[in-house]
């Protein structure tokens, strides 16, 4: 509190704690209180040493809704006795944060304190309002605690992350929100200890697995629920789990639709399918329709999904899966979501093959690395006279007028006659698709087989391959 507040705003302010939600009512006032995050608070660690030596760096706090952000910067401020001075990016503008930084160069003047400048939903700001405080960080007017629910390297400005460690919070595990809901029902003072409230072990199982590592969804669902709990004759509140459920209704699934959740859950979901396993598949699916994922969006990326992971392992893959895009812009939702469950079990179950989407890779990579050979003479269009005069399709092999329609002619330009692009696998339909051009080109071409020396279409690299499609999931282009 500064000096200079009046005793009638602190009476304001001490009415208004008291009306407040119990999770800010049990907001810890030290870090003995706080729970969670003992990867930076626990002895020894970082940010522990730091606030132990007086001189927190400038950070940036990173993690998911109700994990302690804004808490842990109040306490670092409290405990290094520096003035706290919070801003949030969703209603302040440049004038605020320059009037914030006037207001610790003052204070520096005046009453040698530090100020720690704490911006709640800092990649709500754009460049121009991070520019603004990025030369009072570096001189040391201001120390920068930033908060955020977004991935700092993509939201961020270049110049302020170098400035400022980056800190990441995890999600309250399931005994660390069991303490801080017991807490609030034994506190007497801030909590509902005066309402002798109790909580049925279901109906904390259920809150625990409701909240989702949020605290602020824990204690604000604790205390609807309590609050609506009729007394015993005794006077006492007992929580059972369908009380619970009738508090909490439905929450709203921790997802947006241009943030993290969004770029994870996509990339779970193609990493499952991937990987076969059809239940991890239809949970990421429900959870993405769940929180309202455009379901063309999904779709979309089903059809590329049977292309590139399925290929010609399961060559009935790619219909599925077009007929799901269709069948959804066709019915909508909410019954579009069966097709696209059915796709994705079909996609999860099929067995796997990228090879045409490797092969495709391999050509691309010659085109654009090697020469731009000429078309040979026998694969060009003889549509006219002076075509057929200068030799074009000149010795063309119509392949149905040879036996089994194979006439064995090399259709590769000749400086790369011998290059392999496609090389088979042994799953599904390809297996088989592999045994026929053994069959028809011999080992030359077979899989496995050499290549024409020096060319660049040799065996593929497994790992940029993983790479290339990590990048793709995680980018979502399309969205």
């Amino acid at each position: 509190m500064r000096s200079d507040q009046t005793l009638f705003e602190h009476g304001r302010r001490g009415r208004e704690g008291e009306n407040a939600p119990l999770a800010a009512r049990m907001r810890p006032r030290t870090l003995g209180e706080f729970v969670g995050q003992r990867h930076l608070l626990g002895e020894g660690r970082m940010l522990e040493r730091a606030l132990r030596d007086g001189q927190p760096p400038s950070m940036l706090l990173w993690g998911p809704p109700g994990s302690g952000k804004t808490t842990l910067a109040q306490l670092i401020a409290g405990a290094t006795k520096s003035r706290f001075i919070g801003v949030s990016a969703v209603t302040s503008g440049v004038a605020d944060l320059r009037k914030a930084v006037e207001e610790a160069r003052e204070l520096r003047a005046t009453e040698d304190l530090g100020t720690i400048l704490f911006i709640d939903e800092v990649h709500r700001f754009n460049k121009a309002q991070q520019d603004v405080i990025l030369p009072h960080v570096e001189n040391g007017t201001v120390t920068f605690i930033g908060a955020t629910t977004e991935n700092p390297s993509f939201e961020v400005i270049p110049a302020l992350l170098s400035r400022a460690r980056v800190l990441t919070l995890q999600p309250l595990t399931g005994d660390e929100l069991a303490r801080v809901i017991r807490n609030a029902l034994a506190d007497k003072e801030r909590g509902l200890g005066s309402e002798r409230a109790s909580l049925e072990p279901d109906a904390l199982a259920f809150l625990q697995d409701a909240a989702s590592g949020d605290a602020r969804v824990a204690l604000n669902g604790l205390e609807l629920a309590v609050e609506i709990a009729q007394p015993s004759p005794d006077g006492a509140k007992r929580v059972d789990r369908a009380l619970m459920e009738e508090a909490l209704q439905r929450r709203a699934p921790r997802y947006d639709k241009a943030g993290d959740a969004h770029y994870d859950t996509i990339s779970a979901f193609i990493k499952s399918v991937r990987a076969s396993d059809p239940d991890a598949a239809v949970y990421w699916l429900a959870r993405m329709l769940e929180a309202g994922e455009d379901p063309l969006f999904i779709a979309r990326r089903i059809v590329i999904l049977a292309a590139e992971d399925v290929g010609m392992a399961d060559p009935m893959a790619l219909p599925v899966a077009v007929a799901a895009q269709q069948a959804v812009h066709f019915v909508g939702l909410p019954e579009g979501a069966i097709p696209l469950a059915q796709a994705t079990v079909h996609l999860a179950a099929a067995p796997k093959s990228n090879a045409s989407y490797m092969a495709l890779n391999r050509a691309m990579a010659e085109v654009r690395e090697g020469r731009q050979h000429p078309v040979p003479l026998h694969l060009r269009n003889a549509a006219t006279g002076l075509m057929r005069g200068l030799g074009y399709g000149k010795d063309y092999k119509y392949a149905h007028d040879y036996k089994g329609h194979f006439s064995g002619q090399r259709n590769l330009p000749d400086e790369i006659a011998g290059m392999r692009f496609y090389e088979p696998g042994d799953q599904g339909y390809e297996a088989t698709a592999r045994e026929r051009l053994d069959a028809l080109w011999g080992k030359a071409k077979a899989p496995g087989g050499g290549r024409a020396e020096g060319g660049r279409a040799g065996p593929a690299d497994g790992g940029a391959a993983r790479r290339d499609a990590d990048r793709r999931d995680a980018d979502s282009g399309d969205s």
